[in-house]
């Protein structure tokens, strides 16, 4: 269930001390082959971490033998000496791994506060001891190095016909779409090239790291990355694996969900009846992103009149008066008024299911949110490392 449950890869997390509680801060991955194929996508964040820049000019080469993922700070907004580190990051792991390994097939990431450079003399002696470290069982202990503020690591795998697609994830703020959710790591032992990859990342990308939308906050960092190792060598139809990788995907990002920062409510929010799906993907995030909805959500008051609100606000094509909204499926809300009697909706269980209904259309989507709560607030006004 991590980043070496398919064959080819080690890993290791360790710390280096770049966080000063002493906690797992450095994790590596290492594709050991024989094929180091790599796709990745990106956030869609104008201001950019060094660290994707960096990734984004080893991406295009679709060859990627090992990556490298702090936390402790975002090397974020920190000018050209943050790339420089970056630079300084990828040539220290070429040279501590030996071999073949050059730092232009080097991938970084990095996650923490922004603004702040890296002690770069922590991070590569970290870099050190994480290469002694690798070993086959070491994925979840590189999930463990990932985390910020998370309160749990994150981890996924799927085995089929005798290869494997696993992953890890990290993230608890931050949280809104624009091609990824924070850092994820995705590898498989598939035999396929950089193309197919890519066209499978983009694909589960767009309907679920894409489709979360915790506190409509975009990170500078977001980072998706899927290596393949050919170490099966099987060659998956195509159809198969972007399945593969999406299932994966899914069960991270609603992981994501589970944990986003202070929630005690996971929002699932179907939009139906939509003349398009660009129409219902922005229609969900409307509500997903309402504060008013949240809090009222995280008080158990099933206020469909937010619901509308937030659909009013958008320009989806629909009319006032056929919209429909069910919380946990009793319809509250019917043709854009009364519905059945929103005593009927139990708010008791953790997930809260919404359905709205644009009746305009045949196109769906379906967003993933949390509700706003004072543990929120609390911890993002404390937030420093």
């Amino acid at each position: 269930m991590s980043v070496t449950a398919a064959q080819g890869f080690t890993a290791a997390g360790i710390a280096a001390g770049i966080k000063t509680n002493g906690s797992p801060d450095v994790a590596l991955v290492v594709n050991n082959g024989p094929r180091l194929a790599a796709a990745g996508v990106f956030t869609s964040n104008r201001v950019k971490a060094a660290p994707v820049h960096w990734s984004e000019q080893v991406l295009r080469g679709a060859t990627v033998s090992a990556v490298v993922l702090n936390s402790g700070g975002a090397n974020a907004c920190t000018g050209p000496k943050g790339f420089q580190d970056t630079h300084a990051t990828a040539e220290r792991v070429a040279a501590a791994l030996g071999g073949d390994h050059n730092a232009g097939e080097i991938a970084v990431a990095s996650t923490g506060l922004i603004g702040v450079l890296l002690p770069m003399d922590k991070l590569l002696a970290g870099v050190d001891t994480a290469v002694t470290a690798l070993a086959a069982d070491g994925g979840e202990d590189a999930a463990i190095a990932i985390k910020t503020t998370d309160s749990v690591h994150k981890t996924a795998a799927v085995t089929r016909g005798g290869w494997t697609v696993g992953g890890m994830a990290k993230g608890a703020g931050m949280l809104a779409p624009g091609l990824a959710t924070m850092l994820v790591v995705l590898t498989t032992d598939a035999d396929l090239d950089g193309d197919t990859l890519d066209k499978a990342l983009r694909a589960a990308t767009r309907t679920t790291f894409d489709r979360v939308d915790s506190d409509g906050c975009m990170s500078t960092n977001d980072t998706v990355l899927l290596l393949a190792s050919g170490a099966s060598g099987r060659v998956p139809a195509y159809e198969d694996f972007a399945e593969a990788v999406r299932t994966v995907c899914d069960d991270l990002a609603r992981q994501l969900i589970g944990d986003a920062e202070g929630a005690s409510k996971d929002i699932r929010i179907e939009v139906v009846g939509a003349l398009s799906e660009d129409d219902a993907v922005e229609v969900g995030r409307s509500i997903a992103r309402n504060n008013l909805l949240k809090c009222a959500l995280h008080g158990e008051d099933p206020n469909w009149g937010r619901v509308l609100s937030a659909i009013g606000t958008t320009r989806a094509a629909f009319d006032p008066d056929r919209l429909n909204v069910a919380i946990n499926d009793v319809w509250v809300c019917r043709n854009g008024s009364v519905g059945d009697d929103r005593d009927l909706v139990s708010m008791k269980d953790r997930e809260v299911r919404i359905t709205a209904d644009l009746a305009n259309g045949t196109e769906s989507a379906v967003i993933w949110s949390n509700d706003l709560t004072a543990e929120y607030v609390h911890e993002n006004s404390a937030y420093s490392s």
